[in-house]
C-alpha cells in the first residue's frame, strides 16, 4: 500500500500498534524508541539518537556488565492497556524500561546475569497483556520472566529454549517462537502455552 522511514529509521528491530495506528518500533542500531503517528510523522522519540548508554559492552570483551539507562541496542517495544510504552533493552544491556504514554521515563528493571529473577541476558522480546502483566523473552538465558506492571517479579517460566518472541492469542494463550539451542541439543521451534 505505501512505505516510508527511508532516511530516518535505520535498524527497526521490534514494532507495535496502538489502537489508533499510531506506530511504536525500536530502532536498534540508532539506539531510540519512537512513536509514529499512522501517517508516518514522528511524534516522540526515546533516548539519544546514535549514543549508546554505558552497560561496559565493547567490541572487545562483547558483555554487559552493569545495566544502563535507555538504552543499548534495544530489542522491542509494547503497550499497556494505559498507553505506557515498554521496551526490552537487550543487545548491549540488561533491562527493560517503562515510560508514560507521553515519553517520559517512569522505570527501569533488570540487572545482567543468567540465574536469578530480575537478571537477564539478551531480553528479545516484551509483551504486555490487558491485565498489565508484562511477560519478557529472556532469550540467552533460556526462560520467559514474567512481571506487574512495576517490575516485580511475578513467576518464570524455563521450559523454553532461547525464546525470540511472544504472542499473546484472543483466547488467552501464548505462542513463543524459540532458536534451537546452541549445543543443537533441541532444534527451534513454535510453543503455545496457556
Amino acid at each position: 500500500v505505501r512505505s516510508w522511514g527511508e532516511g530516518i529509521v535505520s535498524d527497526a528491530h521490534g514494532i507495535c500498534l496502538d489502537a489508533q495506528d499510531n506506530l511504536f518500533m525500536v530502532d536498534r542500531n540508532a539506539q531510540v524508541a519512537v512513536k509514529f503517528t499512522a501517517n508516518g510523522d514522528k511524534v516522540f522519540e526515546l533516548g539519544n539518537r546514535d549514543q549508546p548508554s554505558d552497560s561496559g559492552w565493547t567490541d572487545e570483551s562483547r558483555k554487559v556488565l552493569r545495566a544502563a539507562d535507555p538504552f543499548h541496542h534495544p530489542t522491542d517495544i509494547a503497550l499497556s492497556a494505559n498507553g505506557d510504552v515498554y521496551v526490552s533493552d537487550g543487545y548491549r544491556n540488561a533491562r527493560v524500561h517503562r515510560f508514560s504514554h507521553d515519553g517520559q521515563l517512569k522505570s527501569s528493571w533488570g540487572e545482567p546475569g543468567k540465574t536469578n529473577p530480575n537478571e537477564f541476558h539478551l531480553p528479545h522480546s516484551i509483551l504486555v497483556t490487558a491485565d498489565s502483566t508484562v511477560y519478557v523473552c529472556d532469550r540467552e538465558n533460556s526462560r520467559v520472566q514474567v512481571f506487574n506492571e512495576d517490575g516485580q517479579f511475578q513467576s518464570m517460566w524455563t521450559d523454553v529454549h532461547r525464546p525470540t518472541d511472544i504472542s499473546e492469542t484472543p483466547e488467552g494463550n501464548f505462542v513463543v517462537s524459540e532458536l534451537a539451542l546452541l549445543d543443537d541439543s533441541a532444534p527451534p521451534r513454535i510453543s503455545i502455552f496457556d
